[in-house]
């Protein structure tokens, strides 16, 4: 019978899915009557193989023949889908130019289908089938005699297609057979080259039954489901819904059908029709998709769209291409995905992407780092070996000169003095050297050494023999046997009655040294050649030597700053352990950390319930303040907890505590609240601009302690990550030596002058130097002069303005002491409102007893301010300036800087030295200290004072404690001077009294000396500081990171940083220390004895006990490390004033 023939045309580019290397597309409704083309492109790389073009041939002649031949059957791989089953298909789409009629396979129909390869790429594959369709057939009948869209088996032949490779395919594709039930029971491959085919065993009946009844299941699945969709759209119609999904409940990991009516829609004129995408709010995994016409009633269109595993919802909107849209009225359309994340389960899985990408890019730009710094490392490399040849150049080039006049002069022997046998020897021979020694001043010595070299001595001493007595030659003649040095043209030599340590008198040739030229030596251009070379290797060695050594010693250095970073931390940490703490105490982004809180000492002691309220990254973080959570009884007592996860975009935990779920009291640690810092996390702080305002600056402008504050605070917070800027007054007597970078910036005109702006870096940091033209600042001194307060008072609102006009938008200006403490009411008064309102002012009292008056306003109009130690902050709230504004003055301890105070890199020392080896290089300083000074060179207690000459600093206790000392046997050494010519005058005289009565225990050197302040830090071994009183005090802080051991009166930053040995141990556990010191109270001698007696009887009594607390006090940090984070602390809660 003959058919009319309608090609149909599929396209499908075979993806990588797994296991199988090709799997047709599913087909959910059934063939339209129009012919179809679908074209999918995927990259395929997974595929062992890989798919050639080949063609799939089948003919309907001679069935009788076939149907004799063997069933075939070829093993699949493991998890692949079963042979010969037809899957799911979706309901596809039409295109405009088709005929009205279904397809249908008939018997004796001509069958081609085709697989050919898509020219061009080698990892994709298209599928064309061509099928010659009855016209007059709508559908394809099955086994049953239904008509259906599905194309499925008899339960006789499965058919497995091969691809040339070897590679089995998975089974998915249906097996197509005709209205009587037979089948296409065999498969030619051709892969355009030649064809091939291969037998198999048959499967047994029951196989093929259980295979066929799968697949009639199979069909009947598929019809149900094409009824429900036609089902589905038809209410969707009736009720005027214009769009529906199929299936109707979605899922993470499925693919979806995405149906429009495009009549009910905006887009009902369009001729094309896409989806535009996205999963969870338009966050993740956008796509466009083009949809297509679909059989359905009703002018539906459809696309499939896969919803991926992290979906919780997704979102979508219709368009042309174009410019039209269909957004459901500005709604947007979305589909909610239901078992799978959450909103909240998302946005940790995005936080963990980004962390990944995050730790991907540190990788990539410490590997391009690591490269830049080995390219760096190469030039540098190349550039030293050129310069260590040159210098081999120059030096050969002067041993030339110097040696070639010198080989002329030289002699093969002295008659009566010396001579050397024998007479002809080169380098490396043994030779025997003979000297009279009756010929000259060792006539009487019962020694002889030959101290000697060559070549002009140019490599020192190489030759020490002693000189024996010689037999033969008799009379007063010693000899000895030398080996000549390799490369040796003229040996250099004295004679000596002992060795080189040990030698008294010598005999030098009168001063001209002995000399003797070796004969067998080529002294020609390839000796110089050769000598260049040497030098230039042994160049190399000493380089590489020097370099390779600071290195180690920086990476020591870096570690131990690490390491004392860290334990810092967690003492900072373990700090307020009394109060609350953590556990674990490193809190990590996305771990779970309970927190325990001790109510009994705090002001929630005796409350019934304690309430927990907490947030993150200073309250600032996207979910903000959790649920306030009941606290319960911890297994410890007093304490009770609660648990909370930390998210991955968390860096600091913020939490307080209230007696009430709805709030009453509070514990918020005095309006600082408690804040724990993150580890791990993939947000990092934002980075606070910080701009100090100051009149002193070390080591450029330094008169006393606030200059070190101002630099050494800034560093410490600038390597917290942090940006920070300096603006100080240019003064004419700026030690310029110790700027980098130093240019004109800019200028401005304010107050009736000109203001020159410089800038340039300054230990690291960013200075601004203003100078205004009215010569304020060209008077050759910081202070003292008559109109300071008029200098110090325009450089403030010249500093503010220069913020103003120049954009500056700082999170803190800190200004400090009297001289600038007009800024703060000045920034209130005039600045707020004209462009400065973000910033916040700090103010820091660095000493009371300067400028009350100005620092009473300072105080009245800072957002915080602070002075330099717990204690001072305590002995002052009493004062008129401070009582009034208490609520907001802090104490926080000031640091030393560890690199200007290093025992480990100090030049003004003689042995480096670290708490590991502190006892060897306190005795060699000790050593060279007496030694410089002209004491008495003993193992003794040695006390030092280190201080400025004022009443202040306690000079009666001064001179008390040096006459105990000496009475306890002990040395005593005293730097300083005094303002005051009379007290300086009496300690001259009282040094000129001990310099006379004590000579070898005693020195004072009353002025300033930098390197000596050094060397005794690192000599002494106590330090004291018995001062009246005392803010914080730097001097007991450099003593024990040199190893000294502190001898103080308990006062200010003493008592805060001392911790005595037989008395504190209690208050130093609390602050995470150990003892450290000596300490006293009162102000009289009783009080110093009672200190300085048990210092001076430990070291005599106990030196392995006081050997192991010097070594402890090296270990403690009194850096700027703690300090910088209780500032930031101050900082932040300055800003939750906004």
């Amino acid at each position: 019978m003959e058919m009319s023939s309608l090609p149909l045309n599929l396209k499908t580019t075979f993806p990588d899915r797994g296991g199988g290397c090709l799997k047709l597309p599913p087909f959910s409704g059934f063939f339209l009557r129009h012919p179809v083309t679908a074209s999918t492109s995927y990259q395929s790389s997974g595929c062992k193989a890989g798919w050639g073009g080949f063609c799939v041939k089948a003919s309907s002649a001679d069935f009788s023949r076939r149907r004799q031949q063997k069933k075939v059957s070829i093993a699949r791989p493991k998890d692949s889908a079963p042979k010969g089953f037809a899957p799911k298909l979706p309901v596809r789409a039409s295109s405009k130019n088709t005929s009205k009629k279904k397809a249908s396979v008939k018997k004796g129909d001509s069958l081609t289908p085709t697989v050919s390869e898509i020219p061009g790429d080698g990892n994709k594959q298209t599928l064309d089938v061509n099928v010659n369709i009855d016209d007059d057939n709508h559908g394809v009948k099955s086994n049953r005699g239904e008509e259906t869209g599905d194309v499925s088996t008899v339960d006789e032949d499965v058919i497995v297609l091969k691809s040339r490779e070897g590679i089995s395919y998975n089974g998915d594709v249906g097996i197509v057979n005709d209205s009587e039930e037979r089948t296409l029971d065999y498969a030619e491959i051709d892969e355009n080259v030649q064809e091939k085919s291969e037998e198999t065993s048959t499967a047994s009946d029951d196989r093929i039954s259980e295979e066929a009844s799968r697949l009639l299941r199979l069909e009947l699945e598929q019809n149900l489901r094409r009824q429900e969709i036609e089902r589905i759209a038809e209410e969707n119609l009736s009720q005027g819904t214009k769009m529906f999904v199929y299936p109707p409940v979605v899922k993470p990991g499925q693919d979806i059908e995405v149906y429009l009516n495009k009549s009910l829609s905006t887009l009902s004129d369009e001729p094309d029709i896409l989806i535009m995408g996205a999963f969870n709010d338009w966050r993740w995994k956008s796509f466009t998709i083009r949809m297509n016409r679909t059989h359905l009633k009703g002018d539906w269109w459809f696309c499939e769209v896969h919803v991926h595993k992290e979906a919780y919802k997704l979102d979508f909107v219709f368009f042309n291409g174009q410019d039209v849209y269909d957004n459901n009225d500005g709604k947007d359309f979305c589909i909610s995905v239901e078992g799978g994340m959450d909103a909240l389960a998302f946005d940790d899985f995005l936080l963990e992407e980004k962390r990944k990408e995050l730790e991907k890019l540190a990788k990539e730009q410490a590997e391009r780092e690591r490269q830049a710094e080995e390219q760096r490392r190469i030039e540098a490399e190349k550039a030293a070996e050129e310069a260590d040849r040159s210098q081999a150049r120059v030096e050969v080039e002067t041993r030339r000169e110097t040696l070639l006049p010198h080989v002329k002069k030289v002699v093969k022997s002295i008659d009566n003095v010396w001579c050397i046998e024998p007479t002809e020897f080169k380098g490396k021979d043994l030779v025997r050297l003979y000297y009279n020694g009756g010929s000259g001043p060792l006539a009487q010595a019962k020694e002889i050494w030959i101290h000697g070299g060559h070549n002009n001595w140019k490599d020192g001493l190489s030759i020490v023999e002693r000189l024996v007595k010689s037999v033969l030659k008799g009379g007063d003649w010693w000899y000895a046997d030398v080996v000549v040095p390799d490369r040796a043209l003229v040996l250099d030599w004295v004679f000596a009655d002992g060795p080189p340590q040990n030698a008294v008198v010598y005999d030098n040739n009168q001063l001209q040294d002995f000399h003797a030229i070796v004969p067998i030596a080529a002294l020609d251009e390839q000796y110089w050649a050769e000598e260049e070379q040497l030098i230039y290797r042994k160049l190399q060695e000493d380089r590489k030597l020097r370099e390779e050594t600071i290195r180690a010693k920086a990476a020591k250095t870096a570690k131990m700053k690490a390491e004392t970073k860290e334990k810092t931390l967690k003492t900072f940490l373990l700090s307020q352990k009394h109060i609350v703490f953590t556990e674990p105490l490193d809190v990590q982004a996305g771990s779970i950390v309970t927190v325990f809180y001790n109510p009994s000492n705090t002001n929630l002691n005796g409350k019934p319930e304690v309430w927990f309220r907490c947030s993150f990254n200073r309250w600032s973080h996207r979910i903000g303040p959790l649920p306030p959570q009941r606290m319960l009884p911890a297994d410890n007592g007093t304490h009770v907890k609660a648990s909370v996860k930390v998210p991955l975009d968390a860096y600091m935990m913020d939490f307080v505590f209230s007696e009430t779920e709805s709030g009453g009291v509070f514990d918020n640690k005095f309006g600082m609240d408690y804040h724990i810092p993150v580890f791990g996390g993939i947000v990092k702080e934002p980075p606070l601009h910080i701009i100090h305002i100051a009149v002193e600056m070390a080591p450029i402008a330094k008169v006393g302690g606030l200059g070190d504050v101002v630099t050494s605070l800034s560093r410490a917070v600038q390597d917290l990550n942090h940006n920070v800027d300096i603006i100080l007054p240019k003064y004419d007597c700026l030690n310029l030596s110790n700027v980098k970078d130093f240019q004109f910036h800019k200028n401005y005109f304010w107050g009736g002058t000109e203001i020159k702006v410089w800038h340039g870096n300054v230990e690291g940091l960013s200075v601004y130097f203003l100078e205004p033209q009215n010569g304020f600042f060209w008077v050759g001194c910081v202070y003292g002069r008559a109109n300071d307060a008029e200098r110090f008072g325009f450089f403030c609102h010249a500093a503010l303005e220069f913020l103003h006009q120049y954009g500056f938008h700082p999170d803190i200006i800190h200004c400090h002491d009297w001289s600038s403490a007009p800024v703060a009411w000045l920034f209130k008064d005039s600045y707020t409102e004209y462009g400065l309102s973000k910033a916040r002012v700090v103010f820091t009292i660095h000493n009371l007893e300067f400028g009350a008056n100005f620092i009473a306003k300072a105080l009245a109009c800072a957002d915080k301010a602070t002075t330099v130690s717990p204690t001072y902050a305590r002995e002052v709230a009493g004062n008129p300036a401070v009582a009034s504004n208490h609520h907001k003055f802090h104490g926080i301890i000031n640091g030393i800087d560890p690199d200007i105070w290093d025992p480990d890199n100090d030049n003004f020392i003689p042995v480096p030295y670290t708490s590991e080896n502190v006892v060897e290089g306190k005795r060699a300083a000790k050593e060279a200290l007496q030694q410089k000074l002209g004491l008495e060179t003993a193992d003794l207690p040695l006390v030092g004072v280190i201080t400025r000459l004022t009443h202040q600093k306690g000079i009666h206790l001064i001179k008390h404690a040096i006459w105990r000392t000496l009475e306890r046997g002990g040395q005593v050494v005293l730097l300083g001077s005094a303002p005051d010519p009379r007290i300086q005058n009496d300690f001259v005289n009282l040094a000129n009294q001990l310099h006379s009565s004590h000579n070898g225990q005693a020195r004072f050197c009353l002025a300033y000396d930098e390197p000596l302040s050094h060397l005794i830090y690192a000599g002494a071994d106590f330090i004291l500081v018995p001062s009246i009183f005392e803010p914080c005090g730097l001097t007991q802080l450099v003593a024990m990171r040199y190893g000294s051991i502190p001898v103080v009166r308990k006062t200010g930053g003493l008592y805060d940083t001392v911790f005595d040995v037989d008395n504190d141990r209690d208050r130093a556990q609390a602050q995470g220390l150990e003892p450290n010191g000596f300490s006293f109270d009162g102000a009289d001698a009783g009080g110093v004895d009672y200190a300085l007696n048990r210092a001076i009887s430990a070291w005599y009594d106990g030196r392995d006990w006081f050997n192991s607390l010097c070594k402890r006090v090296m270990e403690q940090d009194w850096s700027w490390n703690r300090p910088a984070l209780d500032y930031l602390e101050l900082y932040h809660a300055a800003r939750k004033l906004l």
